[in-house]
This record gives structure tokens, C-alpha cells and sequence, in this order.
């Protein structure tokens, strides 16, 4: 009885153990268990991004109950100096990445790709500019809108802040760095297109999927402001929208990658394009 007893209870141990290895092959092919994954993400950086940040991060802890994410709206500069000095686990750009950032260990993961808007207030009878103009605007060269074919009134040259990813695209792609004539230089997304809708004559930049009725949205060199015209590479003012890390994402802790996966796969690709962006698709 003895030797039956031992037989049938090795044989009962093998298949517990044959029962585990197969749920654990199970697992592994669906990816992480979403009841089992918890902890939390920190993000810091572009106030352009934060649409997408917060529609990102309310999906992402709707599907992982566990996990808590947050974000920080405080300039790209700031995020990228953030995720170099570990005190954030990502930081958010709205810029590509400039050569010291990443020599100083950042790395550069673009989510999702935006058009910078060129807006004036609502009053104005001027409805595109030309490269051209837009630069001379900008430069200073420019300054009544009755030499654009518009009104005799004085432009009001309203940008962002330094440091902000939204003014360092837009004076890249125009050539511009260090070289604009800012009436008014201010700290957001919103307070940009506040200011351009209440002051007549004014012109600024904003994030294309921050766009309102507010304000009139130019159309540049003839081709308007729109997701179709980036995506036909036809419209030239536009940027990455980047999710940086301190090192690769697989060096990241298994949280931040599955954060990754969500956001770059079809569900966080879905968000994109629901808040106005181009997929990295």
C-alpha cells in the first residue's frame, strides 16, 4: 500500500507541475496579466501634449485598475532634463531630441506626429500666408497686416516661452532659432490661443489638435492645417510628438514597457488619431 501510496502521489506532483509549467507558457503568449501588473508611471514635460498624456493615461489605468500614472505639464525642456536626472520616467516632447539631450543618456520614442497651426483672431480677413511671410512675420521684417494683403492694422506676434517644444519646432522648421519678434511670449497651449482670439491683429502658433473655433487656423503656402495634408508630407509645419526615457524601452522596468506597447500598438495608436494626431503606423 505504502509503495502504491508514494507512486500515485509522485504521480499527482508531476502533473502540478506539468498543469504550472503550461499555464505559465499560457500567460507569457497573452502578454501581461492585467490583473497583476501595478505601480506607477510619472510623466513630465510638453503642454502641447497633454491631450494626449491624459486620453493616453485614462485608458491605460482603466485596462490595469493597479496603476497609477501622472503627468506634469511644465515645457519639453523640462521633461527631457527630468527623464536625464531619473526624477521622471518619462518625459514628454513635443520636439525632437537635441544632440546633448541625448548624449546626456535620453532617448528619443515618437508616439504619435502633430501639426503646428498658425492662428490668428477671428476678425481677421487674412486667410493663408506663404512660407515667406510667415518668416518675415516672425522675424520682425513684417509688421502691418495691409503688407500681407489684409487690413492697415499692426501684427502682434504672439509665441511660446523658451524651453517650450511647440516654439522650438516652429523656429526650427522656419529657420528662426533666436531670431523672432515676440510681442507677447507665454506659457501654454491654451494661454497662446486665448490671447490670439481676444487681441485684434494678432498671430500665433499652437498645437494642431489643440485647435478651437476661437481662433482662424491660416493655411500656409495654400494647403490648410489638417491631418491629411501632414500625412501627404504637404504641409510643412509639423513635429514628432516624443515620449522619451533615460535609455532604450527595453531597459525600462516591465510597467514603463508595457506602457509602450499599449501606447505604440493599435489601442494607444487609436487614442492618437481620437485627440487629432497622425499615427506612427
Amino acid at each position: 500500500m505504502r509503495r502504491k501510496s508514494s507512486k500515485l502521489l509522485a504521480v499527482i506532483g508531476a502533473c502540478i507541475l506539468a498543469m504550472g509549467s503550461l499555464t505559465a507558457c499560457g500567460s507569457d503568449s497573452q502578454g501581461v496579466d492585467e490583473t497583476a501588473l501595478s505601480g506607477s508611471i510619472q510623466m513630465v514635460g510638453s503642454t502641447s501634449m497633454e491631450k494626449l498624456a491624459n486620453a493616453l493615461s485614462e485608458v491605460f489605468m482603466d485596462k490595469y485598475p493597479d496603476v497609477n500614472v501622472t503627468v506634469e505639464f511644465v515645457g519639453s525642456g523640462a521633461g527631457i532634463e527630468a527623464v536625464n536626472n531619473k526624477t521622471a520616467d518619462i518625459g514628454n516632447s513635443s520636439r525632437s531630441l537635441k544632440e546633448e539631450e541625448k548624449q546626456a543618456g535620453a532617448v528619443e520614442n515618437i508616439v504619435a506626429i502633430d501639426g503646428i497651426a498658425v492662428c490668428v483672431d477671428p476678425t481677421n480677413a487674412v486667410m493663408g500666408l506663404s512660407k515667406e511671410q510667415l518668416i518675415q512675420i516672425y522675424n520682425g521684417n513684417i509688421t502691418n497686416w495691409s503688407e500681407v494683403g489684409g487690413a492697415d492694422a499692426p501684427i502682434v506676434v504672439v509665441g511660446r516661452e523658451a524651453g517650450s517644444g511647440t516654439r522650438g519646432a516652429f523656429e526650427e522648421l522656419l529657420e528662426l532659432e533666436d531670431a523672432c519678434a515676440y510681442a507677447n511670449e507665454l506659457d501654454s497651449t491654451g494661454a497662446v490661443m486665448a490671447k490670439v482670439a481676444a487681441t485684434p491683429g494678432a498671430i500665433g502658433y499652437v498645437s494642431l489638435d489643440a485647435l478651437n473655433d476661437s481662433v482662424i487656423a491660416l493655411a500656409l503656402d495654400g494647403v490648410a492645417a489638417t491631418a491629411e495634408s501632414i500625412k501627404a508630407g504637404n504641409y510643412f509645419l509639423s513635429r514628432p510628438f516624443v515620449m522619451a526615457t533615460n535609455g532604450e524601452i527595453s531597459a525600462q522596468s516591465e510597467l514603463v514597457q508595457e506602457w509602450f506597447r499599449f501606447v505604440l500598438g493599435e489601442e494607444g495608436q487609436e487614442v492618437a488619431r481620437s485627440v487629432g494626431l497622425i499615427t506612427v503606423e
